[in-house]
C-alpha cells in the first residue's frame, strides 16, 4: 500500500541517510559490534550531517523540525543496512526531549549546541539493580548541600552509559509519602567526569552489540544545583511523559526491523537452492513470507498513524502502549520466520537475520515490558 506519512523532504533526507550508512557504517559495523559501540568520531560525523539536532530550535543550532518522522526514518535506514547508530536512540529519543521540554534558557544554551554537533553525547540513568520497572522504589540519592546535591547510588542497563558525558540521573530527593510512592524523585543532569562518577562493567548483551550498555556508580558525587533539570520532586512526572515518544520510537524500530527481515529473507530464498529448485519456488515458502508480509503491513499503518498522532500532540499513553506492544511481538514472529527461511544459515552472524534475531529479544523488555503495556492497556480499556 502507498503510504502517506513522508513528504518529499523526507525521501530526501532518507537518500542521505541511506547513501551515509553505506560509506560510513556497513564497511565498518563489524568493527563496532566487537568493540561495544561506535568509535567517538562517529557521532561527530553525525553531528556533521544534520541528524543530532534536527528536532533542536535554530537558536541553538538545530533544524528547529518538530516532527518524529525523520527519526523515523533513521530507525527504517538502519534497519534495512542491519545496522544501528550506537547510542543515537537514546541521545535523540529519550533524552532530547527531556532537555527542549524542562531544560531552562541557561540549560539549553549550554548543553543543546555541543549536543547538536556530537560533542557531548548524553544518556539517561533509571534503571536500578533492585528495582527494574519500578521507578518509585528506586534507593538512589541526591542530598542537598549548600548550592550542590550530592548524588549516592547506583545505576544498571544505561544504553550509552559508557561513552556518555552527561546522564540525566533519576534520583530521590526527598522521601517517597504514604500517599505517594513516586513523590521525591527528581532529575539532574550529570557531568560524568565528575569526582564520584564511576562506569562499572559494559555489559555484554545478546544483541544490540553495537550498542554500549554499562552500569554506573555515584559515590558523593557533587552536582551543581543549575544542574537540576526542571523542578526538584517532579521528576516521575516528567519521565511519565515523555513515555509515548519513546515506545512510539521503539515500535518504529520493530517495524522496521520486520520489514527488513522479510526482505533479507525474500532475496536469500530466492538465490538458495534445495533439491535443485530455489527454495522461493516452494508452497511453504510463499506462505510464510506471505504471513509475514501482511503483519509487516499492519504493523506499519499503526506506526503510521501514531506518527501522526504524534506530531499533532494526541498521542496517548494507552496508544503508545498498544502500538510497541503489537509491532514489538509481530517483530519477534516476522524475524524468527524468515530466519527460519534462512535455515542453518539464518544461525551464521554474517547473515544480518541473525542480528536481527538476537537484536529483536530486547524490544519486548525495555521502554516497557510487554506485561508492563498489557497492564496500561487494559487499565485504559476499564479492565
Amino acid at each position: 500500500m502507498r503510504r502517506t506519512v513522508f513528504n518529499e523532504d523526507h525521501e530526501a533526507f532518507r537518500e542521505t541517510i541511506r547513501a551515509f550508512i553505506e560509506a560510513e557504517v556497513v564497511p565498518v559495523y563489524e568493527e563496532w559490534e566487537n568493540a561495544g559501540h561506535p568509535p567517538r568520531e562517529f557521532y561527530r560525523k553525525l553531528g556533521e550531517l544534520g541528524v543530532f539536532g534536527i528536532q533542536v530550535p535554530e537558536e541553538y543550532g538545530g533544524a528547529g523540525e518538530t516532527s518524529f518522522k525523520y527519526q523515523a526514518v533513521v530507525s527504517e535506514e538502519c534497519a534495512r543496512a542491519g545496522v544501528g547508530f550506537g547510542g543515537y536512540g537514546v541521545h535523540v529519543n529519550l533524552v532530547l526531549p527531556y532537555l527542549l521540554k524542562y531544560g531552562s534558557q541557561e540549560q539549553k544554551k549550554r548543553w543543546l549546541p555541543p549536543f547538536v554537533s556530537g560533542e557531548m553525547m548524553t544518556a539517561i540513568a533509571m534503571t536500578e539493580p533492585g528495582t527494574g520497572s519500578d521507578l518509585a522504589g528506586m534507593q538512589t540519592t541526591a542530598k542537598r548541600d549548600g548550592d550542590h546535591y550530592v548524588l549516592n547510588g547506583a545505576k544498571t542497563f544505561i544504553t550509552g552509559g559508557v561513552l556518555a558525558d552527561r546522564v540525566l540521573v533519576v534520583a530521590r530527593t526527598s522521601p517517597a509519602t504514604p500517599e505517594n510512592r513516586r513523590a521525591g524523585l527528581s532529575i539532574l543532569a550529570v557531568d560524568t567526569r565528575s569526582e564520584g562518577y564511576a562506569v562499572g562493567r559494559k555489559l555484554e548483551k545478546i544483541g544490540l552489540r553495537s550498542s554500549d550498555t554499562a552500569e554506573l556508580s555515584f559515590t558523593d558525587v557533587r552536582v551543581p544545583v543549575e544542574d537540576l533539570l526542571g523542578e526538584e520532586g517532579r521528576g516521575f512526572e516528567y519521565l511519565t511523559h515523555n513515555l509515548a515518544e519513546e515506545r512510539l520510537g521503539i515500535a518504529t524500530s520493530s517495524y522496521a526491523s520486520a520489514a527488513a527481515a522479510v526482505e533479507f529473507a525474500r532475496r536469500y530464498v530466492q538465490e538458495r537452492t534445495v533439491f535443485g529448485k530455489t527454495v522461493s519456488s516452494f508452497q511453504n515458502t510463499k506462505f510464510v513470507l506471505a504471513e509475514c508480509a501482511t503483519e509487516v503491513e499492519a504493523a506499519r499503518s499503526l506506526v503510521d498513524r501514531c506518527i501522526e498522532a504524534l506530531d499533532a500532540g494526541e498521542l496517548t499513553p494507552a496508544d503508545a502502549a498498544v502500538c510497541k506492544l503489537f509491532c514489538t511481538e509481530v517483530q519477534a514472529r516476522v524475524v524468527d520466520k524468515c530466519l527460519q527461511l534462512h535455515g542453518g544459515y539464518g544461525y551464521i552472524l554474517e547473515y544480518p537475520i541473525a542480528r536481527l534475531y538476537a537484536d529483536a529479544r530486547v524490544a519486548r523488555i525495555y521502554g516497557g515490558t510487554s506485561e508492563v503495556l498489557k497492564t496500561i492497556i487494559a487499565k485504559d480499556i476499564q479492565v
